[in-house]
């Protein structure tokens, strides 16, 4: 399932689908981080990870072959997976969560510029960059006004810190990782599976060797469960598939909306109304996919 040929045409409509149901439980994430904030970093994403990986189990039909892909396509999902959560997690240790949470979500930006250096015979139009730039500017905007509404803009005010490069790397992770995918060999999404087998337990083993253990309770391993089935598991599996199917360049425009969606969870579960530069970004986000939308392919 979900393993369009490379050479088919791309499906505007499903791939839109796709990325919003990855985006929308992407949302999730810091919400769900922020009850499971007691938990080790390396803990939760390991486990989370594991359970995410259950998903193959369903979408291969039970059958092993699905998950087989050469050990290059292998290396590229868990360099995304675990690269990914590696990087943001030294990020968020050694620099301000709120500036190293903005450089982080430079990656949509990254897969709208990127794609034709990654995607041959892929070109970028002025569109394109405007509605990345319009849907940045719009991702920093929801960031920021909801840190400054809760009384952490006072973050913004201090120097460099060396947390901002793994920040940034882990951006040119994930938007390398999702258009190097469309480089390899075809695989099945189900494949995702493996990735997150192998990305969890090198969680895991840096859990061991990095932080403190803990003991779980049962209502942690249910929310490490809701966890790992949505932005943990199912949102990689959507993604892929959206990517499979849709323009690459499109779909970066329209991941701007993570950030916001994710502000506006953390707001609903602090019970807190939205601040005006909330909307204000909400309607920048909202413009910035519909342009990139219209930005056909050359």
């Amino acid at each position: 399932p979900m393993t369009p040929s490379k050479h088919s045409p791309p499906s505007s409509g499903a791939s839109t689908a796709l990325a919003l149901g990855a985006i929308v439980l992407w949302g999730s994430l810091a919400p769900l981080g922020v009850l499971l904030q007691h938990l080790p970093p390396f803990l939760l994403t390991g486990l989370g990870l594991l359970v995410g990986s259950l998903i193959a189990v369903p979408l291969s039909g039970g059958k092993l072959a699905a998950l087989r892909v050469p050990l290059r396509t292998l290396a590229l999902g868990v360099y995304g997976l675990f690269g990914f959560h590696f990087l943001l997690f030294i990020a968020l240790r050694h620099a301000p969560p709120v500036q190293a949470n903005l450089v982080n979500y430079l990656w949509p930006l990254g897969i709208v510029l990127m794609a034709p250096l990654f995607l041959p015979g892929m070109r970028l139009r002025l569109l394109h960059v405007g509605a990345a730039m319009l849907g940045f500017a719009g991702a920093a905007l929801a960031i920021l006004g909801a840190s400054s509404g809760a009384g952490t803009g006072s973050a913004w005010a201090g120097g460099f810190a060396w947390g901002y490069i793994p920040a940034l790397a882990s951006a040119f992770v994930w938007a390398s990782y999702s258009l190097l995918t469309q480089r390899v060999p075809p695989f099945s999404s189900a494949a995702i599976g493996l990735f997150g087998l192998v990305s969890g337990l090198l969680s895991l083993a840096c859990h061991v060797l990095l932080e403190p253990s803990i003991t779980l309770s049962p209502r942690d391993w249910g929310l490490v469960a809701a966890m790992g089935l949505g932005p943990l598991g199912a949102a990689f599996y959507l993604w892929d598939a959206a990517l499979k199917r849709g323009d690459a360049r499109a779909i970066g425009v329209l991941s701007f909306l993570t950030p916001l969606l994710s502000t506006l969870a953390l707001l609903w579960v602090r019970g807190e109304w939205p601040s005006p530069s909330v909307a204000v970004a909400a309607a920048m986000i909202i413009g910035a996919a519909v342009l990139g939308s219209r930005a056909k392919s050359i």
